[in-house]
């Protein structure tokens, strides 16, 4: 049993929630003793009552009672991370300073888990990527497993609230990269059909799928959400395959897939959204152009703009495209460098 300690609240450890805080640094204790520990007033900010869920704030005082001893720390039967593993989560890191690392995450890479993903995803690749700082980086935002890109993370939980504030207040700004059948016309424009989950479950992948719904129908249709995605078409190619720019101005689901998909431009490779229903044999107009061209989903997160939470200044990151869609570009004659950086700003 340890004795009465107080405790001041590092820089970095403001603005989360009392409970948190202390669970992170006693792992022993629980949510019941942390209630119990408030209701009696033994736990203190400042010398003042406080609420398990009270957010404090770094400088802040917080008098800890005597606590039991740790518990004797739980065997670690996590699946270990292979060499490979941490060389290729490693060498995708595309920028980094203290308190943020921005990756190009490969294609085929899951963000997060699901069943039978075991640990190779992202989040569960971060203990190589903590580079000698005490805790494992955070994701902040998601990529499909299929697309690649930029995606960031955050070194301390204050970063990762701030970057995830951005994200809602719509201050970022990430352009996409995809290879659309056919040339959709007007060559800018803006998509804003709401999008709905397929129900059941499946093997055509319902219940993971988005259903488009026509904008007059949104407020009427159960579980459907307002999305808007803006397009721009860098370059054509006949009538069969262009370059489009994507902003997705909201974050639902597989938007950018089922958005370009309803405009009857799918991306390429989209077998979930593009799939033979969507076929044109006559021009080759599918998700599928067949020959040369990788069946992989050509969906690149191309850059993100964003103020950075603790200097302020605005950080703009780009990241090369992906082995298969750099093998495209090359196929059908498209230069990454001539493209402008923002083709929305250009063409207004």
């Amino acid at each position: 049993m340890s004795g009465v300690q107080t405790i001041r609240v590092g820089a970095d450890e403001g603005d989360q929630r009392l409970d948190r805080w202390l669970k992170k640094k006693f792992p022993q204790l629980s949510q019941i003793a942390v209630e119990k520990m408030c209701r009696k007033g033994e736990l203190r900010v400042d010398g003042g009552r406080v609420k398990a869920n009270t957010r404090i704030e770094a400088g802040q005082e917080v008098r800890v009672p005597p606590l039991p001893d740790a518990r004797p720390a739980p065997v670690d039967d996590a699946p270990r991370i292979s060499t490979a593993d941490e060389k290729m989560i490693q060498q995708a890191v595309l920028w980094q300073d203290q308190h943020i690392i921005a990756l190009n995450k490969p294609p085929g890479l899951p963000s997060q888990g699901g069943s039978g993903q075991g640990n190779r995803h992202v989040d569960g690749l971060t203990e190589a990527l903590k580079f000698g700082y005490k805790d494992r980086p955070k994701l902040v935002h998601r990529l499909d497993k299929d697309t690649s890109g930029v995606l960031l993370l955050a070194r301390t939980d204050r970063v990762a609230r701030k970057l995830s504030e951005a994200f809602r207040a719509r201050t970022t700004r990430k352009i996409y990269w995809a290879a659309v059948a056919g040339v959709p016309s007007p060559r800018m424009g803006t998509i804003r059909y709401g999008l709905v989950k397929a129900p059941g479950h499946g093997r055509g992948g319902e219940g993971e799928k988005m259903i488009a719904v026509h904008p007059r129908d949104i407020d009427t249709t159960e579980g459907a959400k307002r999305a808007t995605t803006d397009y721009a078409v860098i370059e054509g190619l006949g009538g069969r395959v262009s370059w489009a720019a994507l902003v997705p101005v909201t974050g639902r689901t597989h938007q950018l897939r089922a958005h370009m998909a309803e405009l009857g431009h799918p991306i390429v490779g989209d077998g979930k959204y593009g799939g033979s229903g969507q076929e044109n044999l006559g021009d080759g107009w599918g998700a599928q152009l067949g020959g040369e061209i990788s069946r992989k989903l050509h969906l690149h997160a191309r850059s993100i703009s964003f103020d950075h939470p603790v200097t302020g200044e605005r950080i703009t990151l780009t990241a090369p495209l992906p082995d298969h869609m750099a093998r495209t570009w090359k196929t059908l004659g498209w230069a990454p460098e001539d493209a402008p950086a923002d083709p929305f700003e250009e063409q207004e």
